[in-house]
């Protein structure tokens, strides 16, 4: 999932499909994403998701894991085939910590725990719609003196060629494609490292300790900044 779609609108607003069977939180998220002026299409099952987004193009699917008919898993093995997939943002619940790392493995982008504050899900709709925006070439991360060349696997700092293990790419990779946003530590840990069971705290505090010194600057702040009780975020460029 390289390629960037040139979709979404200039000012960044999308075409959103919403797949949530629950009728009072469907409303709601319906209501905040089209006050964000995206436009909003709703299905309430599996089989009527797959329909609406076979059926016409849309920027980013928000799927809740938990359908009637058959769950977002087999949602996305079903939309996986269309040209110009979109993005996908995972709604799910606190015990689908197995069925959230098979859906990050299966292509999603995303993901949000329930229950959710609506701000942090238009966050992560926003977060998502950058990487649609036409003009980004999604191939090359680039903040700051940083530029990941995806493709290549390759990371270069100040015109420096930088290696990295396999695990340190991934990590960075994650924090560049979303300069800013805060990446809880079990967020990241389940997406680097698959695993359903508690995360392990030191592994992604090693791993971030290795890429701060490869990355960061001699007497300058790290471009790694630690959410005191929450996880870490890559600084925005300028």
């Amino acid at each position: 999932m390289i390629a960037i779609r040139q979709t979404a609108n200039d000012n960044g607003n999308m075409r959103i499909l919403l797949v949530e069977d629950q009728a009072d939180l469907a409303r709601h998220v319906k209501r905040a994403l089209e006050r964000s002026d995206h436009e909003v299409t709703l299905a309430v099952d599996g089989p009527s998701g797959v329909a609406a987004a076979t059926g016409r193009h849309f920027d980013l699917v928000v799927l809740d894991l938990n359908l009637p008919g058959f769950d977002g898993l087999e949602v996305m093995r079903r939309i996986a085939p269309i040209d110009a997939r979109p993005r996908v943002l995972m709604l799910t619940s606190r015990s689908e910590i197995g069925d959230r790392v098979t859906g990050l493995k299966s292509g999603a982008d995303d993901y949000l725990t329930k229950p959710f504050a609506m701000e942090e899900l238009l966050a992560r709709v926003e977060a998502l719609g950058r990487r649609v925006l036409p003009g980004v070439d999604s191939k090359v991360l680039t903040t700051g003196n940083l530029s990941l060349d995806i493709v290549r696997r390759r990371l270069v700092r100040d015109g420096q060629s930088v290696e990295l293990s396999p695990r340190e790419f991934e990590l960075l990779q994650i924090l560049m494609r979303e300069p800013g946003r805060i990446f809880s530590r079990g967020e990241l840990f389940e997406r680097i490292w698959a695993r359903s069971h508690a995360y392990e705290t030191k592994t992604v505090e090693i791993f971030i300790m290795r890429l701060r010194k490869k990355i960061d600057q001699p007497g300058q702040a790290s471009l790694i900044e630690t959410v005191r009780g929450i996880g870490y975020k890559l600084q925005s460029a300028g």
